[in-house]
């Protein structure tokens, strides 16, 4: 049995991460110009909705264009359509299907084998090779690189070897139940534009072989892209041009899809509240369930936060319901388990639900009595309506709660620079990554993730839940790994150390009359790789 720990080696930090992001105050220098780029300064669409698309983002394309280190929802989000992996995913299910890859390899326990698509080449018209594949893993794999993919690499995989100008070989660990999953979250670049150039990507710069190029970034204001003629794959450009707008704020983000003649064909991030004014509109409006989450870190280190009965006792207090009536207006799901479970049909043991007499009895058992918290909170709207929730339930059952609210940067940065603290309540997404319960459970407890790392937890539970998780993943048996996972559920959700305590939904929004084949899903960004015009 495998006992290897996700995320092993050098550790990424928060602080790695705000700086990967961009969050840590160094916006990437990017050009203004890239390549073959030209045309109007305009953020407006063309007016042609047959062979241009004009979408809005409600996150920054000043972060990170670095593939394997961002974690940018706009970037992330436009790579999708500018680079491929071996292995692509459905954006909902995450089926894989074949991209840079001729075919899905055969299962064989530890090696998996890829032939290259033929034909397949970068942006710049040259041909897509072996050494490219080889280069990226290398890279994806390097403890000094330390790059973020490397966080869904290291259990599993030990190296990627190149078998012939066009075909690579995988070797794995052991039996890796999610590796075509895990595939989808490295994209592959081209070695002769990016070895030792690595600033050009973080800055922007983007080559790829995906079915469209980026050929204009402005920075908190817009990416344009073109049809990349030369794409051979599996989901060809429909439209000639793309421009993606960046708008932060909700008011103008809503603002370009509102009216009889939208300036835009689809806005992602459209907050519930808009809902039946787009739909009066005309537009179609979507909510999708995902991981994004309202969670509640408790400091195991420093009592009585260090006992499970307090950390249970303040989740049995919150009115869940209340919450997502009156922070998310409906558009959410009671945190139940800890994966969504809408997503996911395996509650926990332990709800953790609203129960206010069994929040003050097991605050009695735990010998707790007169508490005062200060709970810090980022400064989100969404984050405020709820804590504010979260606050009255604390209070009935006798918990004094004072609310510290803080810009996200700047409570992470006071957590890594070690200031105590003793509750924390923020929100986080890990399905941009992938929607499995190994992944969406390692993101937040294993490696470098903000349980062992913030919340200090560790000892004989934390070893116990990475041995499930590392058996879930190694078994060939639906049963076994279904079982497996039900017990790392349910021993998360009776430590409750870093909790959900609801489920948010993200919102979309397109104008159906110009606009198909789109979906909503349940985290940042769009996927428009099998969108058309209609009428």
């Amino acid at each position: 049995m495998s006992t290897t720990r996700f995320g092993s080696g050098q550790p990424l930090s928060r602080r790695d991460l705000l700086r990967l992001t961009g969050l840590a105050g160094a916006a990437a220098a990017f050009s203004s110009a890239l390549g073959a780029c030209g045309g109007p300064a305009s953020t407006n669409s063309t007016g042609d909705t047959k062979e241009s698309l004009t979408a809005v983002v409600g996150y920054g394309n000043n972060q990170t264009w670095d593939p394997l280190q961002t974690a940018s929802a706009f970037a992330m989000a436009a790579m999708l359509h500018c680079y491929e992996a071996l292995v692509e995913g459905d954006p909902l299910t995450r089926e894989p299907y074949p991209a840079l890859a001729k075919a899905l390899p055969e299962a064989t326990g530890t090696r998996l084998a890829f032939e290259l698509r033929a034909g397949a080449q970068w942006h710049d018209g040259r041909p897509v090779t072996a050494d490219d594949v080889v280069f990226t893993y290398a890279r994806a794999l390097d403890p000094g690189e330390n790059v973020l993919v490397r966080t869904f690499l290291t259990p599993w995989l030990k190296e990627v070897r190149k078998t012939g100008e066009h075909s690579v070989e995988f070797l794995l660990a052991g039996p890796f139940h999610y590796a075509l999953q895990r595939i989808q979250t490295v994209k592959i670049v081209p070695r002769h534009v990016f070895e030792g150039r690595w600033q050009d990507a973080v800055a922007g710069k983007v080559v790829g072989s995906g079915p469209y190029r980026v050929v204009e970034q402005a920075p908190l204001s817009h990416t344009r892209f073109e049809r990349f003629d030369g794409y051979n794959g599996p989901r060809p450009a429909v439209y000639r041009r793309m421009l993606w707008n960046s708008i932060v704020e909700a008011a103008p983000r809503v603002a370009k899809i509102s009216g009889a003649r939208p300036a835009v064909q689809i806005v992602e991030n459209i907050p519930a509240a808009n809902a039946d004014q787009l739909r009066a509109d005309g537009r179609t409006v979507e909510f999708a369930d995902g991981g994004n989450n309202l969670w509640l870190m408790f400091n195991t280190a420093r009592p009585p936060f260090d006992n499970k009965l307090v950390r249970q006792a303040l989740h049995h207090a919150i009115d869940k319901k209340k919450m997502i009536e009156v922070g998310l207006r409906g558009k959410g799901t009671a945190g139940t388990s800890f994966i969504n479970p809408k997503l996911v049909a395996q509650p926990a043991a332990n709800d953790l639900g609203y129960d206010p007499g069994k929040a003050r009895e097991l605050l009695r058992q735990a010998g707790v009595g007169d508490l005062r918290i200060t709970l810090l909170a980022t400064n989100t709207t969404l984050v405020a309506d709820c804590v504010n929730v979260l606050k009255e339930g604390w209070d009935a059952v006798g918990v004094q709660s004072t609310v510290d609210a803080q810009d996200t940067k700047a409570l992470f940065s006071k957590l890594d620079s070690g200031a105590d603290f003793q509750v924390v309540a923020t929100t986080q997404n890990a399905e941009q990554f992938g929607n499995d319960p190994d992944l969406l459970i390692r993101y937040y407890y294993a490696g470098s993730g903000v349980a062992p790392k913030y919340a200090k937890w560790k000892g004989p539970q934390a070893e116990e839940l990475s041995r499930l998780l590392d058996r879930a993943s190694a078994t060939g048996s639906d049963g076994e790994r279904a079982a497996l996972v039900k017990q790392a559920l349910d021993l998360l959700a009776d430590q409750a150390v870093v909790y959900p305590i609801v489920f948010t939904q993200n919102g979309t929004a397109w104008d159906p009359r110009t606009l198909g084949g789109v979906r909503a899903q349940g985290y940042p960004g769009l996927n428009l790789n099998q969108a058309k015009p209609t009428g």
